[in-house]
């Protein structure tokens, strides 16, 4: 009789298979079924195939549920089946034009039967909503507020929105009832929010147009610190995946970018100025930060002498000065992007080396060295908005159509494989789609009516429960 393989050598074996392999080689004995049910190969199945997955949030038990979930539901999203992978609901409330929404449900992978999809919008109707996807319905809206609002921003931990008006009034308000529990006003108008994450908690970054920066505390709403940042000009702000670093701009001066240490609002005096760094280019139009690279950030901005557009990538860090802490800026790589038609007007990373930009009804995919990885023309009409995740990337169009795209690894540089539309309503009522939104079992558009009014359209993704 042959000797057979005892459990560690087992294991060492499994660890170079592929889930399928597992599935079937679990089917051999029981011995077999045991070893291949170790909770560290499919842990490595899971940070290999999922490099953002939460380790500190998954139990010890569920790493085999986690990858056969979350592939079933990727699978799904893939595949695209009316009735069969999804549901499609139109939902109806808003009485204006959305201006922004965004998830208050978190966007974790969930396989536990409790999975709920709620996003929250602000309108031109003065109200901010809640709504639960998966039943299609309003949870809540809130009294009709002041002035028309412009922004929001969700703190899923805390379930709380932030919103602030046209007026520049910023209010917190809880998801559970839409209870309004703390206010404050800018001195001018305002519609740049950001959410910021600290070990101290959450806090609020808010810009007016007279170019002021502001961090709140939450829930209070109290003022911690301001900041100017560039006199007279509205600045735009956008915060690292990690809170540590803030970029500012304006396209309306010639003035650089900024890269501030956030941690030096937090702790700064009233006078001292906050510690920032120059960006060494010219005319910044768009910027992204990296997924995978928390202090990674990629820019779209003009040549010296403003003859091309150009995507450069910069590296950031800190340094020691003294008593205060510097701020070390790398480029790392730069290209000049080729002619087209209509200029950049969305830009989006992936990974820690590609980028995504919209031109048009063009996508186009590069890495941030200059190397075209994709270039494709789906759409109809002009791309409005993108959502790009590890997994998959979805355009909305003005063409009323929603573009699925899957992330397929092949070699070095990962492919973008074009799978289907998600249609929207008619093109009698319909003008649309102006944003897109999505989490781990949902994709939701803003559809624009010619009546002068939003509504949501929710695309639920089913899981099958064993």
């Amino acid at each position: 009789m042959e000797p057979r393989l005892g459990p560690h050598e087992l294991l060492h074996v499994f660890s170079f298979l592929e889930a399928r392999d597992l599935l079937r080689a679990a089917q051999v004995d029981k011995l077999w079924n045991e070893v291949t049910s170790t909770t560290e190969l499919w842990r490595q199945l899971c940070l290999r195939r999922w490099p953002s997955c939460r380790t500190s949030q998954m139990s010890p038990h569920s790493w085999r549920q986690y990858y056969l979930c979350r592939s079933e539901l990727e699978f799904r999203m893939e595949s695209g089946r009316p009735e069969k992978d999804f549901t499609c609901r139109a939902i109806t409330g808003h009485k204006g034009l959305i201006c922004k929404l965004a998830y208050i449900s978190t966007s974790e992978y969930r396989c536990d039967g409790q999975e709920k999809s709620v996003v929250c919008t602000v309108s031109s109707d003065h109200t901010v909503r809640a709504w639960d996807l998966q039943e299609a319905v309003e949870i809540w809206s809130s009294p009709q507020q002041p002035a028309a609002l412009v922004n929001l921003v969700t703190f899923p931990r805390l379930q709380v929105v932030v919103t602030v008006d046209e007026q520049g009034l910023i209010k917190v308000w809880k998801v559970e009832d839409g209870w309004e529990c703390a206010s404050f006003s800018l001195p001018a108008s305002s519609s740049a929010l950001e959410a910021c994450h600290q070990p101290e908690g959450p806090f609020v970054l808010a810009a007016c147009a007279d170019g002021t920066l502001y961090m709140l505390t939450l829930p209070e709403l109290q003022l911690l610190s301001r900041a100017s940042l560039f006199p007279g000009n509205p600045p735009s702000l956008l915060c690292s995946p990690d809170s540590q670093w803030l970029l500012t701009f304006t396209q309306s001066s010639d003035l650089g970018a900024k890269v501030i240490h956030t941690r030096s609002l937090l702790l700064r005096q009233e006078e001292e100025p906050p510690v920032f760094q120059l960006l060494p280019v010219r005319l910044t139009s768009k910027a992204c930060w990296v997924p995978l690279e928390a202090a990674r950030l990629i820019v779209l901005h003009r040549s010296d002498n403003s003859e091309q557009l150009v995507v450069t990538t910069f590296e950031l860090g800190t340094k020691k000065c003294k008593d205060s802490v510097g701020i070390l800026v790398q480029e790392i790589a730069s290209f000049p992007l080729p002619d087209t038609a209509v200029a950049p007007h969305l830009l989006k990373a992936h990974g820690s080396q590609v980028v995504l930009l919209v031109s048009g009804l063009q996508l186009m995919v590069f890495t941030i060295h200059g190397l075209q990885l994709a270039a494709s023309q789906d759409h109809q009409q002009s791309i409005t908005s993108i959502w790009v995740d590890e997994s998959r990337v979805v355009t909305s169009s003005l063409d009323l159509s929603l573009r699925i795209y899957m992330w397929k690894k092949d070699g070095k540089w990962p492919v973008l494989k074009s799978c289907y539309h998600l249609l929207g309503g008619s093109h009698r009522w319909s003008s649309g789609f102006t944003h897109v939104e999505c989490d781990s079992m949902s994709i939701v558009g803003v559809e624009s009516r010619k009546t002068g009014t939003s509504v949501l359209r929710s695309y639920y993704f089913r899981m099958s429960r064993d």
